[in-house]
């Protein structure tokens, strides 16, 4: 009763002096809190995007340039067993799934360079050390393989003049050329000389089509390469945060029939724009693919350090035919025949050799691919999908599997007799997966946090301001119904003489006044 009376009293004579005032800011209060709880995720979102704008010095900026996680590189080679019985006898090729051989990997950003204009340029730096314990196997063993190069070429030469393809089967009868080579692991991966390449780069006097005389599946990749990209930092548009503006200079590839097909716009797996929802689709640009690679929501998931993301992988019709999806058909600039149900043909960006890509064990393809051979197995969602998880509001990967399979598309030409009896096959050489199985603490704990506080933050601020606000306007109002009762009990315990009034209209004072006289 005392704490309440000197509450009164506080409000009647102290700093608010007037109970109004103190209601007033009562309702401000309530007010400014609802306000807050309203404009809390937009400020939210304004300190995230200067955060993760791509700026010198800045600790984004210092994970972009040098990312600090370890992605493993493994792969799986298709060995040949039945190489002549299939050559000779017509019989399907048999083949025996070998690995993983496993490469850890760094990843840098090289000679970057600020435009000006909110995209930097920068080339990639990526290495590959071969990590034995991870593997089964090692690099030393020997495949069986198709040998790329020819069949690439006699392929070409289906439908050019028939004198052609007969010296070409004279010079690879001279140079012992066959369909199948035996190499090593790492002689097919990082690259071996091919008599025929160094034929055509001795013979070929300007620009050859293919510049090596060595080939390899990732023959050029373990170093610094040669191209240049060029991204937007999202220092002045963040919807673009992350996304590759130009690749060697070029916006488009050059190779598909629509601008919608032939754009690079995509990121390179590692960053994308914020607020990201279930259903943005994601675009993830490689060279090697030969396109944007879209990725739509599959489901919620809860990565390391319990911080949930988003997966998004390919959708069912990415690498669909163009008899099935319409829109796929930029993708066949050619006409029919266009690729298999499952298969994306590359050929445009590797030198016109017909490689396809697929999933692993053509995953998502048609049934008839995996069925042409013996010893591809069924495929496996969780073994053979490829996936990124993101963390929506930040728009960075937490993990990743990026699995992609190499195929060779082989024609049958009869008057090359090295291949006279190779039938028409998608032949399937290798697949591999890039892992990204978790970020490194730091990381973790920082996406967390920029998760978890914000809700807490706002429910604390606004919160707290408006209970404050509740408790001063509730305080000042019960004040003023304790002030109003004890006026009242005043008025009615010193109630005034009944002819008081009348007599003081009539001008005469009171007896009791008029006796002090």
């Amino acid at each position: 009763m005392r704490v309440n009376r000197g509450i009164c009293a506080k409000l009647q004579g102290g700093f608010l002096r007037r109970w109004w005032a103190a209601v007033a800011l009562g309702v401000l209060l309530i007010i400014i809190a609802a306000i807050l709880a309203g404009i809390f995720p937009k400020l939210i979102e304004v300190i995230v995007n200067k955060q993760i704008a791509l700026k010198d010095g800045g600790r984004t900026f210092g994970w972009w340039k040098a990312p600090p996680v370890t992605p493993y590189l493994h792969i799986y080679i298709y060995n040949v067993t039945n190489a002549d019985e299939f050559l000779n006898n017509g019989e399907k090729p048999i083949l025996d799934e070998l690995g993983p051989y496993v490469y850890k990997q760094r990843w840098e950003k090289a000679d970057i360079t600020f435009n000006g204009n909110d995209t930097i340029s920068y080339k990639i730096r990526k290495t590959y050390v071969f990590t034995p314990e991870l593997s089964v196997g090692s690099d030393d063993d020997l495949v069986v393989v198709p040998n790329v190069p020819m069949l690439s070429a006699t392929s070409q030469s289906k439908y050019a003049a028939r004198f052609l393809r007969l010296a070409m089967a004279s010079i690879m009868d001279i140079l012992k050329i066959k369909p199948f080579v035996e190499v090593s692991v790492e002689q097919l991966l990082w690259g071996y000389e091919d008599p025929l390449l160094k034929l055509a780069k001795d013979v070929v006097p300007k620009e050859p089509k293919f510049p090596f005389d060595q080939f390899g599946l990732l023959y050029g990749k373990n170093g610094t390469q040669p191209d240049w990209y060029t991204v937007f930092s999202g220092d002045g548009d963040v919807t673009k945060y992350g996304l590759i503006e130009k690749w060697d200079g070029k916006k488009f590839l050059g190779h598909w029939t629509t601008p919608n097909c032939d754009s690079i716009m995509g990121s390179d797996g590692s960053i994308f724009p914020p607020r990201i929802t279930k259903d943005t689709v994601l675009k993830i640009f490689d060279k090697d693919l030969c396109r944007a690679l879209p990725l739509v929501f599959q489901k919620e998931v809860m990565t390391n350090g319990e911080v949930p993301g988003y997966r998004f992988t390919p959708p069912s019709n990415v690498f669909a035919s163009p008899d099935k999806v319409h829109s796929q058909q930029c993708f066949c600039p050619a006409g029919p025949p266009c690729s298999p149900e499952g298969t994306f043909n590359v050929s445009a960006c590797q030198f016109d050799s017909p490689v396809l890509l697929s999933f692993p064990h053509f995953y998502m393809g048609d049934p008839a691919l995996r069925e042409a051979v013996i010893g591809v197995s069924p495929p496996v969602q969780e073994k053979h999908e490829l996936f990124v998880d993101v963390q929506p509001m930040m728009g960075t990967a937490l993990r990743a599997r990026a699995r992609i399979q190499i195929n060779l598309a082989v024609s049958q030409v009869r008057d090359i007799k090295q291949v006279a009896s190779f039938p028409d096959i998608i032949f399937p050489i290798m697949w591999f997966e890039d892992v990204i199985d978790e970020l490194p603490p730091e990381m973790r704990s920082l996406l967390k946090m920029a998760v978890d506080l914000p809700p807490i933050a706002r429910a604390a601020v606004s919160g707290g301001l408006a209970l404050l606000g509740v408790i001063i306007l509730i305080g000042a109002l019960c004040c003023l119904a304790r002030a109003a009762k004890r006026q009242e009990k005043l008025h009615l315990s010193n109630p005034l003489p009944a002819n008081s009034t009348s007599n003081a209209k009539s001008g005469q004072l009171n007896p009791a006044f008029q006796n002090t006289k």
